[in-house]
């Protein structure tokens, strides 16, 4: 199983999308203090995930996220 998932920094006011085949470990793991764009905040919470079988379907799922590059899409994905 493959998770896309979407988490939200209210430090930082913004979005983070990923795609990972263990989600807790993931979300612990961008919670640490590391480099990187999630790293040194450590208030990243879970606001969406999606379940697939096929890692290309998630890769694929999550490049169409980042495409978007819109807030307003993904607040509604998020919603819906």
């Amino acid at each position: 199983m493959f998770h896309v998932y979407i988490l939200f920094s209210i430090k930082r006011n913004r979005y983070y999308v990923g795609f990972t085949n263990d989600l807790e470990r993931r979300v612990k793991t961008h919670n640490t203090n590391h480099k990187g764009f999630t790293g040194h905040t450590g208030d990243w919470k879970l606001v969406y995930q999606e379940v697939f079988n096929k890692k290309e379907d998630a890769a694929f799922k999550e490049k169409l996220i980042k495409n978007w590059k819109s807030r307003k899409l993904i607040e509604k994905l998020i919603l819906t």
